[in-house]
């Protein structure tokens, strides 16, 4: 009797246990710490018209690292042209649509370092920041975003502490400016808040009943292609299809060029006139220069007549 009951007993005990070891192994779960969740590099995007053949931009980027050293710091380009707030204007609005809000924009394309023109903080209704010179470089982006505030920099505690120099503010105000909001400084504390801004005007195609008037506004380097300020939707207006040879005045010279979709749709070394992968007219040649082989240099003029109207040289 005695062995039958132990031989009950003793698979009860092995449940019990069983029971007990998984409660102690929930409530030790209930009570671990949660791992903490990475926080995310702040992001600086970078450009300006230094070139790479000196030491500017490597020192700008010390400086930012210096007060955010967990910054990711990107690069546009430090090869816009030289003194073209144009390009640089028009570099920095094809850009910021692919960086997400809270991204530090810092531009430094500047012929008028040292003199009267603002240094300034821009956030726009994205919720991005852009730490320039008030000069127009920010008027296509705000243009499109819209403004939230702006902001001079006059905290002389966000800038470099040393002698500021007069012709070097992307060392010692913008760089260390953008690393202060990069490393989640107040917007606020920048500087007063500024009411109005130095805007661009760049000039825009004009359509007519004739066809459209506009500019060769930039080169897409290093492949020599002729930017223009045309719209692609504006030029399909004018009726032509792919495969349409279509007569067009660069520079007032008479040129005809085929309407591709692709550049292998041409030979190599023939040119051809496109819609580029930002909407607007483009002239390039097949695996060539086109700029160097024409001789085109912008900003120059260019016609394009609407389909079936003889093209007359101006």
């Amino acid at each position: 009797m005695i062995l039958k009951v132990c031989r009950i007993a003793l698979p009860l005990l092995a449940i019990v246990a069983l029971a007990a070891a998984c409660s102690r192994f929930q409530a030790d779960k209930n009570t671990a710490p949660v791992p903490e969740q990475p926080i995310p590099h702040p992001t600086i995007v970078f450009m300006t018209d230094f070139g790479v053949a000196n030491d500017a931009v490597a020192i700008c980027k010390a400086v930012m690292l210096g007060i955010a050293p967990d910054a990711r710091i990107m690069d546009i380009t430090h090869q816009v042209t030289p003194y073209s707030i144009e390009e640089g204007a028009r570099l920095l609005q094809g850009v910021t649509p692919y960086y997400p809000a809270g991204t530090v924009f810092v531009v430094v394309v500047d012929p008028g370092v040292g003199t009267s023109r603002k240094a300034i903080v821009v956030k726009s209704k994205k919720g991005q920041y852009f730490v320039l010179p008030d000069n127009g470089l920010i008027t296509p982006v705000i243009d499109r975003d819209g403004l939230e505030s702006a902001r001079e920099i006059t905290n002389t505690d966000w800038m470099i502490q040393a002698p500021i120099s007069s012709t070097f503010h992307g060392r010692d105000i913008f760089s260390p400016v953008g690393a202060h909001l990069a490393a989640g400084g107040d917007f606020f504390l920048v500087g007063p808040e500024i009411s109005q801004l130095v805007r661009l005007n760049p000039k825009t195609a004009t359509v007519t009943d004739k066809g459209i008037d506009g500019d060769v506004i930039g080169l897409d380097d290093p492949f020599g292609s002729l930017i223009t300020n045309i719209p692609g939707d504006e030029f399909k207006k004018l009726a032509y299809r792919f495969g349409d040879k279509v007569p067009l005045l660069i520079n007032k010279k008479p040129v005809t060029l085929p309407y591709a979709k692709t550049f292998m749709e041409v030979s190599v070394g023939d040119p051809l006139l496109y819609i580029d992968s930002r909407g607007r007219v483009g002239i390039a040649v097949n695996q060539g220069n086109y700029s160097k082989q024409l001789g085109v240099t912008p900003p120059v003029s260019m016609f394009i007549p609407r389909k079936g109207i003889p093209l007359k040289t101006r």
